[in-house]
């Protein structure tokens, strides 16, 4: 909602089970102390495990798990935010809350409603800013990575799909098949490395993405 009115659309809301968190490692602490102060319960065992890049909360009172992950998002696919953090007071930069859902292999329609609200509430861009998604950003990740372009490139096609079939409004869903076309073609025309052009050659034989550690909901100690 704080970013994204539309995500109270009839077509668009859905239940929020949980809360993902980006920190810096060096402020673990701090972010720890905070969410005990509002009520959440850390997951000792797994903090203790895990805790140098990830840590997870349960928030009893709102029947939410709080999932907090430190530095770099690593999921499907991995995003070194440390850099990308300062960027906006808010949350991530747009285009960052976008990678985090067109990062996943195994997509679902709640990952579908929210990039649709991204899209639907935010024009595309050359640079970051905090009402546009910047497109040269995420076109410059597909040019390095192909695991990551042929992953994004996917769930931009499957998405089309979703909003053509979704009850939005024919302007609504005009306006994001069209955002969602410019993107791809931006990822397009992004130049290739060479690193890209090899790993290409290769395609869908080898896995290019990792497959993450499944959580579930866990109670506290």
């Amino acid at each position: 909602m704080l970013r994204c009115p539309s995500a109270s659309h009839r077509a668009l809301s859905r239940k929020v089970p949980d809360i993902d968190l980006i920190a810096l490692k060096k402020d673990s602490r701090k972010l720890t102390d905070l969410l005990i102060k509002l009520g959440a319960e850390p997951i000792r065992m797994f903090n203790a495990l895990h805790g140098d890049k990830r840590m997870l909360f349960t928030d009893a009172k709102n029947g939410r798990q709080v999932d907090v992950f430190l530095d770099r998002f690593e999921m499907c696919h991995t995003f070194d935010f440390r850099d990308r953090m300062r960027l906006d007071e808010r949350t991530l930069p747009l285009a960052d809350l976008l990678m985090t859902k067109l990062q996943i292999i195994e997509i679902n329609e709640k990952d579908y409603k929210d990039l649709t609200c991204l899209l639907l509430d935010h024009p595309l861009s050359e640079s970051d800013d905090d009402r546009s998604i910047n497109a040269a950003y995420v076109a410059s990740l597909c040019s390095g990575d192909w695991g990551i372009y042929r992953t994004f490139t996917r769930n931009l096609d499957w998405l089309k799909t979703f909003v053509k079939e979704s009850d939005l409004e024919q302007d609504k869903r005009e306006l994001v098949l069209s955002r969602i076309d410019a993107l791809l073609a931006r990822i397009e025309k992004e130049p290739k490395s060479m690193r890209w052009k090899m790993r290409a050659k290769i395609g869908d034989k080898v896995a290019w993405y990792d497959t993450p550690e499944r959580v579930g909901k866990i109670t506290t100690d």
